[in-house]
């Protein structure tokens, strides 16, 4: 098979390092892909935008491509899936119509409520007068969201009012993400511990990942604005198996049935981003079309069934016909990002030490990375590097990511130092 991979984030690095180990695969492609995907095995790059929808198809078309898998949310809500089934090519992630539920924070939100699945109360705004009569109504802390795709910025968790109003300003009135915040989400704020559960799904069945937590604040203890993700690890002590069936039988199974009970049948990944209150409650924080990032990195590392397999078996409608084998040790990913991301950074600086990291048990996966004119590994994206270990437990994960990070070199590097304490207080672990 001929598999093209469309992203050029960790994420992508780790599902073309996964697909090019399957027995199915003869060769993978990655448009537009990073530094990191260009050295990978029977691997190349494609210099082709994850957004270029038109150009991707004349790809795929002239290649041959098998298979297509789309890591990013923007050219499955843009129909990316669509179009190429349309021309009888095999593409995996929802269409258009099944990504509004990570295209639309409204559309979600409504759907939720219609079909009883458990989230926070929430009205939507479009006037700025009446989202801060709202606020002052519900009082802090408060959940403001862009309705549409902020690249995972567009939430605030507001521990006032008067944070709350500027957020929904910055939003309705400065545009601060564009079209995205033309409406926005205002909801109550859900106390408890965040968590990711990822399925695959084929419109009907759907096939369970390992459980995963990720950490989207941008400084140690949870604290500063969120990311797109600082960190993750799998699986995540929290979901124990009697959590995992209620999480299947009151959020993921509603959803998909909910869904198709409305006319949209979801074959995709599907991630639901949970909180799970101290009354041990799962409930809806958000939903996304695709894998996480950087949740994806540590499930690739740990997985032991064949991806291709997997996602051809969803493709084809048999997804009920397979099942997904894990290593039993721990995966622990470290985000290395820029210094001043999410907010503005400079790009460019050099990145050394990291072909000495990587082992059997270490993987350094790429994001924004690129090579200058001298060869030199550089970086080009807020988010730079993913180091991810493999160890027996999370605690021997942790250590052994970290002990590799401080082999890598690059000027303004920031990463979070705590990715994984909250396992080790289910863990026991010191």
């Amino acid at each position: 098979m001929q598999v093209l991979v469309v992203g050029s984030g960790g994420r992508e690095h780790a599902l073309a390092w996964a697909a090019r180990q399957s027995d199915l695969v003869d060769h993978v492609y990655v448009a537009p892909g990073n530094a990191g995907t260009s050295l990978e095995p029977n691997t190349t790059n494609i210099a082709i935008g994850a957004e270029d929808i038109q150009s991707l198809l004349e790809f795929a078309i002239k290649n041959r491509i098998d298979l297509t898998i789309v890591g990013p949310e923007v050219p499955l809500t843009l129909g990316i899936t669509d179009t190429f089934v349309e021309c009888g090519l095999r593409c995996f992630g929802p269409d258009a119509n099944a990504a509004q539920l990570e295209g639309s924070k409204d559309f979600t939100k409504r759907f939720l409520k219609r079909h009883g699945i458990p989230s926070a109360e929430f009205r939507t705004f479009n006037d700025i007068s009446a989202a801060c009569q709202y606020i002052d109504h519900i009082g802090p802390p408060i959940v403001v969201k862009a309705d549409g795709l902020a690249a995972g910025k567009g939430v605030i968790v507001a521990e006032s009012a008067d944070v709350a109003k500027k957020a929904a300003t910055d939003m309705l009135i400065n545009l601060r993400f564009g079209a995205a915040g033309e409406k926005v989400v205002i909801e109550d704020f859900l106390p408890g511990e965040e968590t990711s559960y990822i399925c695959i799904v084929d419109g009907e069945d759907i096939l369970p990942l390992a459980s995963s937590q990720d950490h989207k604040a941008v400084f140690d203890g949870d604290t500063g604005p969120n990311t797109g993700g600082m960190g993750a690890y799998s699986p995540a002590p929290i979901v124990d198996p009697e959590m995992e069936q209620r999480i299947l039988d009151e959020i993921i199974q509603p959803t998909v049935k909910g869904l198709m009970k409305e006319g949209i049948r979801y074959t995709g990944f599907l991630y639901a981003g949970l909180i799970i209150d101290d009354r041990g409650n799962p409930q809806v924080l958000e939903f996304n079309c695709r894998l996480g990032d950087p949740e994806t990195q540590p499930l690739m590392f740990r997985l032991r069934s064949d991806l291709i397999d997997l996602i051809v078996a969803a493709v084809d409608n048999k997804l009920a016909t397979v099942r997904a084998s894990w290593d039993d040790r721990a995966a622990l990913g470290v985000v290395l990002s820029a210094k001043g991301y999410p907010g503005n950074y400079s790009k460019g600086n050099r990145i050394t030490g990291t072909d000495a990291v990587e082992s059997t048990d270490v993987k350094v996966f790429h994001a924004g990375t690129a090579f200058d004119s001298d060869g030199n590994l550089i970086a080009d994206g807020g988010r730079i590097l993913c180091v991810t270990a493999l160890a027996p437990t999370v605690k021997q994960a942790q250590l052994r990511a970290y002990e590799m990070i401080s082999q890598i070199s690059m000027d303004d590097m920031h990463f979070r130092r705590d990715i994984g304490n909250k396992a080790l207080a289910y863990t026991m672990e010191d």
